[in-house]
């Protein structure tokens, strides 16, 4: 199978594509915009295969989208393009719009014509599978409430308003025009590769540093962390065994408040950079003003990817996050790369 996957450039993008590479003889084409999350660095291994491709394409530029789908000939879609950075939706909504959900509509169109173009074995094996998150549901009121695939949609910031939007479009296409797509949501990953404004890179690298950690208002927030490479397995599973039609949630079965995230990788830092001239780690630990909207609570009910399709994490916020801790120590060229802008300057020139 020839899955085309877009942003794979990304933080979960790569995952799923190093997964595929390594795990299946199926082959991808990574179409990424390259915007600042977009590194190649973490595609490294996998671009070395003869079963990857690249192109640096704007999903929502619908000429260059038609010519690669008419190019490479996928069999499946998995699409995670997206800017998923809630407070940069805040400081400037419009690229998350315009990405999003003007994105994803183009993705859509480009991918129906090009479905009902094929003859009638390669469209009944077609499928588009669209990622998405828990933030779409806004948050939990009772400790003991689950996100369900039949929760009612309540986003609370521009981020998880335009990837509402685009679930909807996305099942708009399927009850319309029939096109074979199925949705996942998932909670927060964390994993090695990650983007280090998001919070686990940015402590992890502040506190090497000896920079303060800053919390949102008391660090209460609870979400149900997941490991990206059990995503990334979790997400295969779906684009080639899911109902069409169907959504299912991914999480990790680990609920931690955030300041229980920090102060566990605060203890980690502590026990593998013992000389840090910053031990503990945790004196670092600064409160700051809580960001307008901002939910609470997440948790996500797993059951139905588990019941139907056999998928459980394999990794415990424990191990995961000890794996995570210590990718970062020993790839800190990657980061520096990352901080220096550096990985932007090099990826100039690229060519499909």
């Amino acid at each position: 199978m020839k899955i085309l996957v877009t942003g794979g450039a990304g933080f979960i993008g790569s995952a799923v594509i190093r997964h595929i590479i390594q795990n299946t003889n199926d082959s991808v084409v990574n179409v990424d915009k390259l915007t600042y999350a977009g590194n190649l660095e973490s595609l490294d291994g996998a671009a070395k295969s003869n079963r990857y491709a690249f192109e640096q394409v704007d999903i929502c530029n619908l000429v260059e989208l038609t010519r690669v789908f008419e190019r490479h000939q996928p069999d499946a879609v998995m699409h995670l393009a997206a800017e998923s950075h809630v407070d940069r939706s805040i400081d400037g909504p419009a690229d998350f719009i315009q990405t999003n959900i003007v994105g994803t509509y183009v993705l859509l169109d480009t991918a129906k014509r090009y479905w009902q173009s094929m003859d009638v074995a390669r469209k009944a094996q077609f499928r588009f599978h669209h990622i998405s998150t828990d933030e779409v549901y806004g948050d939990l009121e009772g400790p003991q409430d689950l996100f369900t695939e039949s929760t009612p949609y309540a986003p609370s910031s521009p981020y998880s308003a335009s990837k509402a939007s685009s679930d909807h479009l996305v099942r708009a296409w399927h009850r319309t025009f029939g096109l074979p797509a199925v949705i996942t949501n998932c909670s927060n990953n964390y994993g090695p590769y990650h983007f280090p404004e998001k919070l686990i890179p940015l402590v992890i690298l502040n506190a090497l540093e000896g920079k303060s950690l800053p919390i949102y208002g008391k660090g209460d927030q609870v979400r149900d962390w997941l490991y990206v490479e059990d995503h990334a397995r979790a997400l295969y599973g779906v684009v080639t065994k899911g109902e069409i039609g169907e959504t299912y949630n991914i999480g990790g079965h680990n609920e931690m408040q955030n300041i229980e995230v920090v102060q566990t990788l605060c203890k980690i830092l502590d026990e593998l950079r013992p000389d840090s001239p910053h031990c503990p780690h945790a004196s670092l630990i600064t409160y700051v003003q809580d960001r307008p909207g901002h939910d609470l609570r997440y948790a996500i009910d797993a059951s139905k990817i588990q019941r139907d399709l056999g998928w459980t994490p394999m990794e415990t916020f424990g191990s995961g996050i000890r794996k995570t801790v210590e990718w970062y120590l020993n790839n800190l060229s990657w980061c520096h790369h990352v901080q220096d802008g550096s990985y932007q300057r090099e990826r100039l020139g690229v060519k499909a």
